[in-house]
């Protein structure tokens, strides 16, 4: 079982890599292989809406200039999803929408084909704006069919600064149960 995590953050090792790190950790503490993809300095522009991915359905974005294609390829290999952004101004980050769009396109052009694959998100924020985050992601997963784990809380740290969500205590734990149970579900699924 293979689980891929998508840090849409600008910043590699920020808020939002600490607490996908947390995630992770509970995942390979299960034996569950995991992979960490930064989108930052990353290529990547928004959908172009020429829906060619419905004409050809190879499984690819038709616009093939940048990283999106290679983020679809880890989608296709993986058991389980992970999708972590920072709050910019009460949304996801530029980068993150971008694969959501076109990575949700091309999803829905190849006949749903992430369809009970496992997805999370996991958001980062400094006050507010985060429940809107939290919803992007999961609307992502919802729309194409995928299966949703919670945890004990909502998917969010608080923090400002680089590594400040450490100090969110209740964050931290809300991470490490959704590893847990990200790990009980793949186990389920695939016993």
């Amino acid at each position: 079982m293979k689980v891929v995590a998508f840090n849409g953050s600008a910043r590699k090792n920020g808020n939002t890599q600490h607490l996908i790190d947390h995630v992770l950790a509970e995942l390979r503490a299960q034996g569950i292989e995991t992979e960490s993809v930064s989108l930052a300095g990353k290529n990547m522009r928004g959908c172009m809406a020429c829906l060619k991915c419905f004409t050809h359905q190879d499984k690819r974005c038709t616009v093939d200039l940048d990283f999106l294609n290679e983020c679809v390829e880890k989608m296709l290999e993986a058991d389980a999803i992970i999708l972590g952004s920072p709050t910019y101004f009460a949304n996801v980050s530029s980068e993150m929408k971008a694969l959501i769009d076109r990575a949700g396109m091309v999803s829905k052009a190849n006949g749903d084909m992430l369809a009970r694959k496992v997805g999370a998100g996991v958001v980062a924020v400094r006050r507010g704006g985060a429940q809107q985050v939290f919803n992007a992601l999961n609307a992502f997963f919802l729309i194409g069919q995928m299966v949703v784990v919670g945890s004990s809380y909502w998917n969010v740290g608080f923090g400002l600064n680089q590594g400040d969500v450490e100090n969110d205590a209740e964050g931290v734990q809300t991470m490490q149960t959704l590893g847990r149970n990200m790990a009980w579900l793949l186990k389920k699924l695939h016993a």
